[in-house]
């Protein structure tokens, strides 16, 4: 068997390789991120990880798509309990808020949206769906609340967009550790907006 092609069956699974990814921005930053050092990790070349990823654009992205995923299973887990729709907006927001600066989740939304600018229709179009994913279990927590008179009348698809706006913001602001901005303080704000637009 070439060696190749035997490194290749030995690899480890990609889902370990994305883990390690992650583990390695939460503990080191991302700027320590390379090929070399992931393939170090894992036990693979940086050869390994270039033909399974193809770029470190694709590495990021789906590094980002990994961790969406387990996100996207704790917000479906938060939202499908038995609970006012104003808690489990709480429990949104609470999600959707970094834990810090430096959060390493936010850290790679930031570097794949920067790299967004030069990327290729595919991978918008995959940054769009995670996006989505957030966008419809939002609108359809808000359209639920309303509905059942918890809130007040309000289109959801449009609160939806204006609230993510808003958090966004905070977060970005949070994330790269803007002086005055706080994980607190910015839920102390989105709560005060939520009270103010929607909570009757």
């Amino acid at each position: 068997m070439a060696d190749g092609a035997r490194a290749r069956r030995n690899a480890p699974p990609r889902e370990e390789v994305l883990a390690a990814a992650m583990e390695m921005i939460a503990e080191r930053g991302l700027e320590k991120l390379t090929m070399a050092a992931l393939g170090r990790a894992v036990g693979m070349s940086s050869g390994h990880l270039l033909y399974y990823f193809g770029s470190k654009d694709e590495l990021l992205l789906r590094t980002l798509e990994w961790s969406e995923s387990r996100l996207g299973a704790e917000r479906a887990r938060l939202l499908t309990r038995p609970a006012p729709a104003r808690d489990r907006l709480a429990a949104y927001v609470d999600l959707y808020v970094p834990d810090g600066h430096r959060d390493p989740h936010w850290t790679l939304w930031l570097e794949v949206w920067n790299r967004s600018l030069g990327a290729v229709e595919d991978a918008r179009d995959r940054q769009a769906a995670i996006e989505g994913a957030w966008h419809r279990d939002l609108a359809a927590l808000v359209a639920e609340g309303v509905s059942r008179g918890e809130f007040r009348p309000v289109d959801a698809d449009r609160f939806a967009t204006r609230l993510r706006a808003l958090l966004d913001g905070f977060s970005i602001h949070v994330a790269i550790g803007l002086r005055g901005t706080d994980r607190e303080g910015v839920i102390g704000h989105v709560r005060e907006f939520l009270d103010e637009s929607l909570h009757r």
